[in-house]
């Protein structure tokens, strides 16, 4: 790696046998349009993990940057009563990361994995490395696969016209 990251991010990195090229901008890459802005990357390239709650327990969403997750089709894929974003605590205490740095993988409590579609247009993605100002690529099968993600369509869909 050529820079520091989080320690739990780290840890799960060696587990994996993964060496990465983790990328720090100090001005901060906490949300999507930053994280392009930095990058010099489509916005479609960076990959949001969003965590949300399903009949009140965390599932991590792997969403495309330039869309919104469909809270919706999450509960029908997840076949849940009620799917609502959970909040900065219950992010922190599933994931061991703050908002703005939650990496898709490397996690400290094991939870079921969504990945929207969207992101296989793309040869290569962003995604953060376990805190507000570092990210690192690579391909979104492979990401995919290291989050034990399962592919659904769960991308908002915005209406024409």
């Amino acid at each position: 790696m050529t820079t520091t990251t989080h320690p739990l991010f780290a840890e799960a990195l060696d587990g994996l046998g993964l060496e990465l090229t983790v990328r720090s901008f100090p001005e901060g890459t906490r949300t999507a349009a930053d994280a392009a802005a930095a990058i010099g990357c489509e916005l479609s390239q960076i990959v949001k993990s969003l965590i949300f709650a399903a009949d009140g327990v965390p599932v991590l969403v792997l969403m495309d940057g330039a869309s919104r997750v469909d809270v919706e089709a999450v509960r029908r894929e997840l076949g849940a009563g009620k799917v609502t974003r959970a909040d900065a605590a219950v992010v922190r205490e599933t994931t061991g990361y703050a908002i703005g740095g939650v990496p898709p993988f490397g996690h400290r409590t094991r939870t079921r994995v969504l990945a929207d579609r969207s992101l296989l247009a793309h040869t290569k993605v962003w995604a953060a490395a376990g805190t507000p100002n570092t990210v690192f690529p690579m391909g979104p099968t492979e990401l995919i696969e290291h989050a034990g993600a399962t592919l659904a369509d769960v991308r908002e869909r915005v209406s024409e016209g």
